[in-house]
């Protein structure tokens, strides 16, 4: 009767954990043992890629205060290192308004262009309620396009507010628990410096972010004409910045970029000889820097849980020898029946593999056991590519450490092995 070659295959299976399981049911002691190597490596390498996985992107959120899609000209480029050349950007010239008016002008590949400074340690009054360590940022009406403004109660600047620099301001959630305990901040007169700045809205709530940079819990928006009113933009260590936002379109912002160069250097008068006396900064240095660290934690995590899966490998290895030992009458009768010797090599190989599998799931779930675990610092995430990776490792351990005893298995000659005892 002719059996079609799929259900051979799947017998084939079938038969290979059916074997495997009672390898496993026979000597337990001995399998947890040799298995515990597997379980410990891949607890080890999965464990350090969530955490890492989890810190960079936590990491990463913490960083959305600098937008998407977006190019910062400053004096200093952001760079990292202590060979940082500080002494080469010092004596460049700062943005200015002007050349922010001809930026929104003159480029044509830019979805929004802002203007802002920022000024931290503030304290701001309202009543007999103070709160301190504000960050007070003037920004011009377009801010909104190229950073997220998210605004829970109230409104926006209007742009004759922006343009008229009206003294009215936008609190975070912080703020407006410290100054407003008990009533709402909207419409109410804060004072800052002794000028009175009317509350129009109130952002929504971030918590703390894992950079301990300062959300927009502790910050404040204000037109950039009232932020003159309270601070020079002369003044030595408040200097404005110009923002860029690019279009989705342009990949890698590279249009944007080199539109960008040939404006502002064409208004600073720059000969063609001449170096560029700004700094174009992007938030993907920051990620690619952040990306770097990581990749070496990556790496560490490969080689301590390297080691043990090198150990739970022999083991899974001595385990299949033995195995061969034990069943050799039974691989002769199978072969005298008319069993393949690929059909004994891919038992004992899948056997292996079942093994591997077993210790890898088991390592696996141990750190899903770890990210239930409440966490007010950092929240740990077991990720689909993670559970992959492991398994993944598990199969080819498990390959590597039964291949010579299935082949072993598979040339055995069949008289020989079945007068074994």
């Amino acid at each position: 009767m002719y059996i079609p070659d799929h259900l051979i295959f799947l017998r084939l299976i079938l038969e290979s954990f059916r074997f495997a399981w009672q390898a496993l049911k026979s000597n337990l002691l001995r399998t947890i043992l040799s298995l515990l190597g597997v379980t410990i490596g891949i607890f080890a390498i999965i464990s350090v890629f969530t955490i890492v996985d989890s810190l960079e992107r936590n990491i990463r959120n913490s960083m959305n205060f600098l937008g998407n899609n977006v190019i910062y000209v400053q004096r200093f480029p952001w760079a990292f290192g202590n060979d940082y050349p500080w002494w080469k950007y010092f004596q460049r010239p700062s943005a200015t308004i002007r050349e922010y008016r001809l930026l929104e002008h003159k480029l044509e590949n830019a979805e929004g262009v802002a203007i802002f400074w920022d000024r931290r340690g503030n304290t701001l009054r309202y009543r007999s309620n103070s709160t301190s360590g504000v960050n007070i940022q003037g920004i011009s009406y377009g801010f909104n396009k190229i950073s997220d403004v998210p605004v829970a109660q109230g409104r926006y600047f209007t742009q004759q507010e922006a343009n008229a620099a009206r003294n009215v301001i936008i609190i975070g959630a912080k703020i407006a628990e410290n100054l407003f305990p008990n009533e709402t901040p909207l419409g109410k007169a804060i004072k800052i410096r002794g000028l009175k700045f009317s509350v129009i809205g109130v952002m929504e709530k971030q918590g703390e972010n894992m950079l301990g940079m300062p959300t927009n819990d502790a910050n404040a928006y204000m037109p950039f004409g009232a932020f003159n009113k309270l601070f020079s933009t002369g003044r030595q260590g408040i200097e404005p910045t110009i923002g860029i936002k690019g279009r989705e379109t342009d990949i890698g912002l590279l249009e944007l970029e080199y539109e960008i160069r040939g404006v502002m250097r064409n208004i600073r008068g720059l000969k063609p000889r001449d170096s560029d006396n700004f700094a174009l900064n992007r938030p993907e240095m920051v990620a690619e820097a952040i990306t770097g660290m990581f990749n070496v934690i990556g790496v560490a995590g490969w080689v301590i849980g390297g080691f043990s899966i090198l150990v739970g490998g022999f083991g899974i290895a001595n385990i299949m020898f033995v195995s061969v030992k034990e069943r050799t009458n039974i691989i002769g009768i199978q072969k005298s029946l008319g069993a393949k010797n690929y059909f004994i090599l891919f038992q004992f190989l899948f056997e292996s593999i079942f093994l591997s599998l077993i210790g890898g799931g088991v390592g696996i779930f141990l750190v899903y056991l770890i990210t239930l675990i409440p966490q007010n610092a950092l929240e740990l995430l077991l990720s689909f590519g993670n559970i992959t990776l492991g398994l993944g490792v598990s199969v080819v351990i498990g390959v590597l450490s039964g291949i010579i005893p299935a082949i072993l298995a598979s040339n055995l000659d069949p008289v020989i092995a079945i007068r074994s005892k």
